[in-house]
This record gives C-alpha cells, sequence and structure tokens, in this order.
C-alpha cells in the first residue's frame, strides 16, 4: 500500500527524456514512487515502438491518437479521452501513431497478474 501525502504536479517542470523508437521518438516525463510510476507521454509524428511490452499499464489519451498493436495483430485505435487497462504479462504490445500523441500513462506494482 502506497502512502502519498497530497501533492500538486507542475509537469511543466519536469524533464522530458527522449526515447528512440523504430521510427520517430518518444518523450517521457516521469514520476516514480515506490511501486507506481506516472509518466506524460508525447509519441512525434510516425512513431513506432522498437519493443513489444509485456508490463501492466493505465493509459488515457490526453491528445491526439493512437493505435496499440497486439502481437496477435489485433489493433486498437484511441483517441483523446479514451483509455486502456492491462495488467503485466496479459498481452504483448507496442504504440504507433502517425500525427503524434499525447498520453498519461500510469503503472506499478498494482498491476502485477495472479
Amino acid at each position: 500500500m502506497l502512502n502519498i501525502s497530497f501533492q500538486k504536479i507542475d509537469w511543466s517542470t519536469i524533464e522530458k527524456v527522449e526515447y528512440k523508437g523504430e521510427s520517430g521518438n518518444a518523450y517521457w516525463q516521469t514520476l516514480q514512487f515506490a511501486g507506481l510510476r506516472l509518466r506524460i507521454v508525447e509519441y512525434s509524428n510516425s512513431y513506432v515502438a522498437d519493443h513489444w511490452c509485456k508490463k501492466g499499464h493505465i493509459v488515457h489519451c490526453l491528445d491526439g491518437e493512437f493505435i496499440s498493436e497486439l502481437q496477435n495483430g489485433e489493433k486498437i485505435k484511441l483517441t483523446k479521452g479514451e483509455s486502456y487497462i492491462v495488467s503485466d504479462d496479459l498481452s504483448s504490445h507496442r504504440s504507433l501513431t502517425q500525427n503524434g500523441t499525447k498520453l498519461l500513462i500510469i503503472d506499478g506494482d498494482f498491476l502485477k497478474s495472479n
């Protein structure tokens, strides 16, 4: 169980770290707590992740749209205001976007599969 006191988060003060994709770039702003990670993630135009992820996430699309491609070939499109949730090890997925997007991503120990 986490004990996080009330705190305001000013994302404009949190450093953006660039990660190269298979194509395009991702920019992460990350807050890390014990067992909990919060991120604002922006994908550039023509972004394709360079790996398949098995980690669980809660993903909320803040702006734009993107595709979450599952390793089984299924593609799920999320647009501004939509979210998805998945636990660890229950799907292999990666993100793709044509015109860029901005996401809020929450993950941590609470998403470990049983």
